[in-house]
């Protein structure tokens, strides 16, 4: 019994802390300026993180508003020639997607975009609160 909770311990561990991210799989791209005005702070600027690693999200996570500062750790896991950056981000939700419907779970600033891929198009990322 003992010789399998060290390695299932372990895996978790790995899981965890290396890759990052444990949630739900959707797809994401980026969206560029003007970003503001936004549905959940208006024309104010102080909504936004200072690092700049922020989303507007999709209606399956928009949650009547509700979504709004919400935080996501966010990995690419895959797309067309390999774009994928080995790092997971933080961002925070800061409107509701424009489209409607909206072509992806996340639309990332250009800013969080280029921290996980390499290329300018749509992406499978994993995605959890």
């Amino acid at each position: 019994m003992r010789s399998i909770i060290l390695p299932t311990l372990l895996w978790y561990c790995i899981v965890f802390y290396v890759i990052g991210v444990l949630g739900d799989v959707g797809t994401a791209s980026s969206y560029d300026p003007p970003y503001l005005p936004t549905k959940c702070g208006g024309y104010n600027e102080d909504q936004f993180p200072p690092d700049a690693l922020f989303a507007a999200v999709g209606d399956g996570l928009w949650d009547n508003g509700a979504s709004c500062g919400r935080k996501y750790r966010i990995r690419c896991i895959s797309a067309p020639n390999r774009p994928c950056k080995v790092r997971s981000i933080v961002v925070q939700v800061v409107d509701l997607c424009s489209q409607d419907p909206c072509p992806t779970t996340l639309k990332l600033s250009n800013k969080a975009f280029d921290a996980i891929s390499k290329i300018d198009a749509k992406v499978t990322v994993e995605y959890a609160q």
